[in-house]
């Protein structure tokens, strides 16, 4: 199997959750028939967006085949694996669960996964030894794999340069995406490596805050949450960067950066209900399915900085 990774933009979807937590699939299939018309290479599910770890076995395979029926098969799905830290009894039952739910993937469909970090084992004196045995556990689903480096300060895990090498050694880790929040150094270091050591292995952003500028510093492409509205912006945006347009990338980039602004901002758990509010104020999905049961909740002042900075970019004619 290939994943396409050049110049890609995988956004990872919201889940059209009511407030009452159930899911609303109505909405989720218009917004999927809308995103199948947008610049993407594909999408990503299960991921931290989509609550992939939150959700029942049941709705995310509901969740899965919404988006695989929605979507052209050029499209491609990564679909989110991993475990909650909190149902694991052991470092053996973690690895256990997530390789249950990469064969569930594998089973539907996916066209690849991306690996969860596994903050399980943060701060266990064997931490480095079981971070290569649960992405050596998901390597065996034959699955092209995208590592997942996040930040320990942004709710991860830190990982060695010396594991980031014995993990891009295994058969179908292919690529990493960098969410390190605000760590411009640990982006560079993990960046610089990749392009030295390991040029075959392609680095993705995962920088919402700082999509842009992790473009011109080594990403060849992207898997955000941000993706998830204003595509044609962001994929613009890319293609200016690779089509040397530096002019139009940096205009571009500055608006995309308006956008993360009102989303990504603290408490950062709410960037969900923020991305799904601004889905609603782009009249793509109904205030009845916009909610994260999960999240913070999203403030009035939030609302209203999140519609001015949507009717801005919705009059630029994105």
């Amino acid at each position: 199997m290939f994943l396409e990774l050049e110049r890609s933009l995988y956004p990872a979807v919201p889940v059209t959750f009511r407030k009452d937590g159930s899911i609303d699939y109505k909405a989720q299939a218009s917004y999927a028939k809308w995103m199948d018309t947008q610049p993407i290479t594909g999408v990503a599910l299960w991921a931290h967006t989509g609550r992939g770890l939150l959700l029942s076995s049941s709705d995310r395979e509901q969740v899965f085949n919404t988006w695989r029926e929605a979507l052209s098969k050029d499209k491609q799905i990564i679909c989110g694996v991993g475990a909650k830290a909190e149902d694991a009894t052991s470092n053996e039952d973690f690895v256990e669960k997530a390789l249950e739910m990469g064969k569930h993937a594998k089973k539907l469909g996916a066209d690849g996964i991306l690996c969860y970090a596994p903050v399980y084992f943060r701060g266990k004196k064997d931490q480095d030894e079981w971070i290569v045995k649960y992405h050596t556990a998901l390597d065996s689903l034959g699955l092209p794999m995208v590592l997942f480096y996040l930040y320990e300060a942004a709710g991860g895990i830190t990982y060695s340069l010396d594991v980031l090498r014995e993990l891009f050694a295994l058969k179908n880790a292919v690529s990493i995406k960098m969410a390190t929040l605000d760590s411009v150094m640990t982006y560079q270091d993990v960046a610089n490596m990749l392009a030295k050591e390991f040029p075959d292995k392609v680095l993705i952003t995962g920088e919402d805050r700082m999509f842009g500028y992790t473009i011109a510093r080594g990403g060849k492409g992207a898997l955000v949450g941000i993706g998830s509205a204003f595509c044609r912006m962001q994929k613009a945006m890319i293609d200016a960067y690779y089509d040397k347009d530096y002019k139009q990338f940096v205009e571009l980039m500055l608006l995309v950066d308006k956008l993360a602004e009102v989303t990504f901002i603290q408490p950062m758990e709410g960037y969900i209900e923020r991305m799904l509010h601004v889905l609603v104020a782009q009249g793509l999905v109904p205030k009845e399915a916009s909610f994260d049961p999960y999240g913070p909740g999203v403030t009035d002042k939030e609302r209203k900085a999140i519609e001015e900075v949507v009717k801005e970019l919705e009059g630029l004619g994105w």
